[in-house]
């Protein structure tokens, strides 16, 4: 087993530049296919080699925005086939239920679609939360996975609060980073239908105990990195996990605009380190 490998840096490192789609380089390909309850599911596009890397973004964004704009899929790019799905309800795609959740299923079909057999996964947020139903459907799929803003909780009371506490012993977002959260917490609220919070979170999770492939983790310090990961950190058998000190649920992403270099080299290098070219 490989134990967990947690990394700190330092902000500077974080705001270094990077190209991204509209600034340089090839802008991706948009299509739409067909989901077979006939809903109609854009994605998007890049890379003309390399193994497939499956991107998922979180609640209220697009792939647009969280993987081009940022400058992720850019980047995983330059040596893979890259798939960024625009969740049902989100972006493009149609809006059978608008504010409701994206799911497992449509990226399952995407897949099918696409004729890829297998590729690295990577969701943030809510994606993070089709990722692991995914993990729990179809785990023979997968190179990697990759969970941003999100991971999977302990299902022991114990260890739960265990993991809370390593949490709370971490400093807390002031200022404009707590304000945007805020903001960002009542867009969230506002949006969502009167049945609840978002739907794809039910259902089943992954076997820890019998998935082989590398998972990482990358959270912002002030996103519950420890909740969100402990149970990673016990039973996956090959963890990385990665904490960006100084960022929030929002800044790890920094929706609009470049995404902080080290989630970029984490995501793109983990994905280098554990590929299997097909």
């Amino acid at each position: 087993m490989t134990r967990t490998l947690v990394v700190f840096v330092t902000t500077l490192f974080l705001l270094a530049p990077i190209s991204v789609f509209g600034q340089s380089g090839d802008m991706p390909a948009s299509r739409f296919f067909t989901a077979s309850d006939g809903v109609k599911i854009h994605y998007l596009t890049a890379g003309a080699s390399g193994s497939w890397v499956v991107l998922i973004h979180g609640y209220m964004d697009s792939a647009q925005r969280m993987w081009f704009t940022t400058g992720i899929a850019p980047e995983i790019a330059k040596s893979h086939r890259v798939v960024a799905i625009d969740n049902r309800n989100h972006g493009q795609s149609d809006k059978p239920q608008p504010g409701g959740a994206g799911r497992a299923e449509d990226v399952i079909e995407l897949m099918d679609h696409l004729k890829i057999q297998k590729a690295h996964i990577h969701g943030y947020s809510m994606g993070g939360a089709i990722t692991g139903r995914l993990l729990a459907l179809i785990p023979d799929r997968f190179i990697t996975a990759g969970f941003g803003g999100s991971g999977l909780a302990e299902t022991d009371p114990e260890l739960r609060a265990r993991a809370a506490a390593m949490d709370a012993a971490l400093p807390k977002a002031q200022g404009a980073a707590a304000e945007a959260m805020d903001r960002f917490r009542a867009r969230v609220t506002a949006a969502r239908p009167a049945a609840g919070p978002p739907a794809q979170q039910a259902g089943p999770t992954p076997d820890l105990s019998k998935l082989s492939i590398p998972i990482l983790a990358v959270n912002g310090a002030f996103d519950a990195p420890y909740s969100k990961t402990h149970r990673l950190w016990r039973e996956a058998k090959i963890f990385q996990n990665v904490i960006l000190p100084g960022e929030t649920h929002l800044t790890a992403v920094a929706v609009g605009g470049p995404m902080p270099r080290l989630y970029i080299d984490s995501i793109s290098k983990f994905i280098d380190m554990y590929d299997e070219r097909r």
